[in-house]
């Protein structure tokens, strides 16, 4: 159900078209929060339909004009309530974790190259958000949404770190195994 809640978030920030909502997933709910154009575009429908958001009019009338939406009184309760309720952690299900837990019994073919792959891939995602930490959030920005927005994003920086700092230390535990020797299955 977060998908909804995700896109009234966003329209309560700034009115936008299915089109905008979809750049703006690119370019910051969608580092923690996904969703395609497609999955947009049906909530977008589904949320109209619930009475959370209305399209709004058109200035001039024209065949093939992108609609903006905005959220009514109803989609920002419906979010308030959903803030407001708690929630239990997801547990975590990795597939590189999982793969390394099955490499114990089978052998270690093609794990180490995904490891720094993926170590890689950690690095460049951490390298882009502490540049979107320096570009958007300098010292004094401090207004209550500023914070908030600016403490989501340092979760991601933390993951980021996290597992970077994590696959550096497979990486090092890897170097010290027999040459691709299975494990003995336990564990």
């Amino acid at each position: 159900m977060s998908l909804p809640h995700a896109i009234l978030t966003a329209l309560l920030e700034r009115p936008s078209s299915g089109l905008e909502l979809t750049r703006r997933f690119d370019k910051s709910i969608g580092y923690f929060w996904s969703a395609t154009h497609q999955q947009i575009y049906r909530e977008l429908g589904k949320l109209e339909g619930d009475g959370f958001i209305r399209t709004l009019p058109a200035e001039q009338p024209a065949r093939g004009q992108k609609k903006s939406y905005e959220v009514l009184p109803a989609g920002r309760a419906e979010l308030a309530r959903w803030s407001a309720a708690s929630q239990d952690p997801k547990p975590l299900r990795d597939t590189l974790l999982l793969r390394l837990r099955a490499a114990a019994v089978v052998g270690t073919e093609g794990i180490e190259a995904d490891l720094r792959r993926h170590l890689e891939l950690h690095r460049r995602q951490l390298a882009e958000y502490e540049a979107i930490e320096r570009r958007d959030f300098p010292p004094g920005k401090d207004g209550q949404e500023d914070r908030l927005r600016h403490l989501v994003l340092r979760a991601g920086i933390d993951l980021e770190t996290f597992w970077a700092r994590w696959l550096e230390h497979a990486l090092t535990e890897f170097a010290e195994l027999p040459g691709g020797a299975a494990g003995d299955g336990e564990g």
